[in-house]
């Protein structure tokens, strides 16, 4: 299995400065705000995902 992805940015401040954070898994720490947050993966959507294929609004 690979390893999970890392996020790319704070999501207080947007800043990359990131490490992961010492509570462990999925955590992390944001040296540019001095906040930790934690990401979790929650599940599927039972509805799915639906795209719009009109493309565009009605007139």
């Amino acid at each position: 299995m690979s390893e999970r992805a890392a996020p790319f940015y704070c999501p207080y401040c947007g800043d990359e400065d990131l490490f992961p954070h010492e509570t462990g898994h999925g955590a992390w720490e944001c040296r540019a705000c001095n906040r930790a947050f934690q990401l979790k993966y929650l599940g599927l959507l039972s509805r799915g995902v639906r795209s719009n294929t009109a493309g565009g609004d009605e007139i």
